[in-house]
C-alpha cells in the first residue's frame, strides 16, 4: 500500500491533502504537534476511508523532532511514496519588531529547515527505490516584499525548485505549490484579519489540493491552482519590480495600522 507522510496533517491545507490521498486509498503518516488532535484525526480518517492512518506527534521548531520524522521518512521497511511539506503558521509583525524575534526564528526552523531537512530525507530514500513525489507548500506571497513571512516562502520556493533540479532524472518529482488565499482557518490563527478581502481572491481547499496533486503527477516543479493566482504570480515574475514593491507598500502599510 502506498503511503504518504504530511506535516501539519491535522488542518487547513494539510488536512485537505490527508482527506484526498486517504480517498485515492493511500495509507497515511500525519505529523502534528497536537496530540489530541492528531489522534482524533487520524481515526475520523481511518474509518471514513479505510486506510490505515499512522500518527508521529513532532514539534518542528524542535530538532530532535525533526530527524524523528526525517528518520520514519528514510526507513526503508515502511517506505513513504508522497510527502507534503506543509506544516507552518503566518506572521502578523513587520520585520522590526523586537518583541517577535523567537517567533520569526521558530518560523525559519518550521518552515525552511525542517523543510529542508525533510525534503532531503525523502529525496534521498525515493531515489533509492527510483521513484516518489515531494510537494513543497511554498506560497504567492513569494512574490511580493511583506515581512518575514514573504522572504520564508521565497526560499521554500526556491529550496523546492533546486531539489526539483537535483533529483532531475531519478524518477522523484518535486512540486514547489504557490497558493494564494485559501479558505482555511490559517490566517484567523495568525492574527490577520481576511475579512475585507473580496470573494474573488480566495481559493477553495479542496479544489487546491486537487490541482497540487494532479501537477504533481504530472512532474511539474511549480503548481498555482487558480488563473488569477497564476497571472499574479506570472506578473510578479516577470512584471516591472516597481509594481511589485509598490504592491508590497501598500500592504504593509495596512498592516501596520492594525
Amino acid at each position: 500500500m502506498v503511503s504518504a507522510l504530511i506535516t501539519g496533517g491535522t488542518s487547513g491545507i494539510g488536512l485537505e491533502f490527508a482527506r484526498e490521498l486517504a480517498e485515492r486509498g493511500n495509507d497515511l503518516v500525519l505529523v502534528a504537534r497536537d496530540e489530541a488532535r492528531l489522534h482524533a484525526v487520524a481515526a475520523e480518517l481511518g474509518e471514513k476511508y479505510g486506510v490505515h492512518v499512522e500518527t508521529l506527534p513532532a514539534d518542528l521548531s524542535v530538532r530532535s523532532d525533526v530527524m524523528k520524522v526525517a528518520d520514519r521518512l528514510e526507513d526503508p521497511s515502511r517506505p513513504v511514496e508522497w510527502l507534503i511539506n506543509n506544516a507552518g503558521f503566518g506572521l502578523h509583525s513587520t520585520v522590526l519588531d523586537r518583541d517577535e524575534i523567537d517567533l520569526q526564528a521558530k518560523a525559519f526552523d518550521v518552515m525552511c529547515l525542517a523543510v529542508f531537512i525533510l525534503g532531503g530525507a525523502a529525496g534521498r530514500a525515493m531515489r533509492g527505490r527510483g521513484h516518489g513525489h515531494i510537494i513543497n507548500v511554498a506560497s504567492s506571497s513569494s512574490i511580493i516584499y511583506t515581512g518575514n513571512y514573504s522572504a520564508i516562502k521565497a526560499w521554500a520556493r526556491t529550496y523546492s525548485t533546486a531539489l526539483a533540479l537535483e533529483l532531475e532524472g531519478t524518477g522523484v518529482h518535486v512540486t514547489g505549490l504557490l497558493p494564494g488565499w485559501v479558505k482555511t482557518e490559517f490566517h484567523a490563527r495568525a492574527g490577520i484579519n481576511s475579512s475585507r478581502l473580496p470573494g474573488v481572491v480566495w481559493i477553495d481547499p479542496k479544489k487546491l489540493v486537487h490541482r497540487a496533486l494532479a501537477d504533481a503527477e504530472r512532474n511539474k516543479i511549480e503548481s498555482i491552482p487558480d488563473w488569477k493566482w497564476r497571472l499574479s504570480v506570472f506578473v510578479g515574475d516577470h512584471g516591472p519590480k516597481a509594481i511589485t514593491r509598490q504592491v508590497s507598500r501598500m500592504l504593509t502599510a495596512s498592516r501596520k495600522k492594525h
